[in-house]
């Protein structure tokens, strides 16, 4: 069961208000100001106005990841604070300005600052991409099925502020602008989702928001950016995956990390070809980027928080969502959610 959200993006420091900002098709992207791309327009980007502009590093992603943590963690701070919790973050893949060991000091500096409101115990990080907050859902799910965890909070934090990505990304043309329509625009952000079992919860007398039902990782061998033909081979197996657990009703809702790149969309066409008769409307899936930009690594968690606000303000479209994103290293990953057991 999902039990706590918490979401931090360009359009608000709250699940709540960055839920009701894209709900409301507010859009975030502005130019950056002082970014040039290589046709000499300044980069659009999204930002988090709450960051002092000047921080960088795992410092910056620790600042946005902070707060969101904390909120995803407070129904648990509020039953028992001395339960242990297990932490698992992603962050962006190794990029320029992203190097080495990056995750494990965002790690690191994270369960710092959390260790000083809750008991942390076990986890660990990975690098994953726009898939890895995803993977972190998935990991977490996994270990509350095998009894290795009572909770565990799952996330993703990602910045491409940082001045070598934004360059890094302009080389390789995938900046949008005015002559590259299909580029993405980059942004920063951080989501997180306290997950535990449903008599867990009950004991403590948390009240569950969603229920996890299932999760799924696959891989895509012919990525982006390469000189192959994707026929969405990856994307396809994450869903099978999941429809082989999941209940037979279609799909509701679908919210995905689709960026304005053509691969994506191309892939997830291929995909939903190869799962017929799964989804109520597989055209009316919903792209966040279009108004927080490229959140990277903290997009699966903030879909999960997207579901839970529309569960808890009573605007879902039905009782199943799925959600997915996929990493330019070929991580596909993807779940299937649900309202809370007692009200389904």
């Amino acid at each position: 069961m999902i039990v706590g959200t918490g979401g931090r993006t360009p359009l608000g420091f709250s699940t709540e208000t960055s839920a009701a900002a894209v709900r409301a098709g507010i859009s975030a992207i502005q130019d950056h100001p002082f970014m040039i791309d290589r046709v000499g327009e300044r980069m659009k980007v999204t930002r988090d106005t709450g960051i002092d502009p000047t921080l960088n590093g795992p410092d910056r992603l620790v600042e946005i990841a902070t707060s969101p943590a904390l909120d995803a963690l407070a129904p648990l701070r509020k039953a028992d604070p001395s339960t242990p919790v297990a932490l698992i973050l992603s962050t962006g893949e190794p990029r320029p300005g992203q190097d080495g060991d990056f995750a494990a000091k965002a790690d690191t500096q994270l369960r710092g600052r959390l260790s000083q409101h809750i008991a942390l115990a076990g986890g660990g990080s990975n690098a994953g991409g726009h898939a890895g907050g995803m993977l972190a859902i998935h990991h977490g799910y996994r270990m509350l099925l095998e009894g290795k965890a009572r909770f565990c909070l799952a996330g993703g934090v990602d910045s491409y502020l940082e001045p070598e990505t934004l360059e890094w990304l302009d080389e390789r043309e995938q900046l949008h602008s005015d002559e590259n329509t299909y580029g993405f625009c980059p942004g920063e952000g951080a989501g997180f989702c306290l997950m535990t079992r449903l008599q867990t919860a009950r004991q403590l007398g948390i009240q569950p928001l969603l229920e996890v039902l299932c999760t799924s990782v696959a891989f895509e061998e012919n990525k982006i950016k390469t000189r192959t033909v994707c026929l969405g081979e990856g994307l396809s197996t994450a869903f099978q995956l999941l429809f082989e657990q999941a209940p037979i009703d279609p799909v509701d809702r679908i919210i995905c990390d689709m960026n304005g790149e053509r691969y994506r969309g191309n892939e997830y066409g291929f995909a939903v070809l190869r799962n017929p008769g799964r989804f109520k409307d597989a055209a009316g899936f919903e792209t966040p980027a279009d108004c927080w930009g490229d959140l990277g690594a903290a997009s699966g968690p903030l879909f999960v928080g997207m579901v839970a606000e529309a569960e808890a303000r009573n605007y879902s479209k039905g009782p199943l969502s799925l959600i997915w994103a996929s990493s330019e290293n070929g991580t596909r990953a993807a779940a299937l959610l649900g309202g809370p057991g007692e009200r389904r």
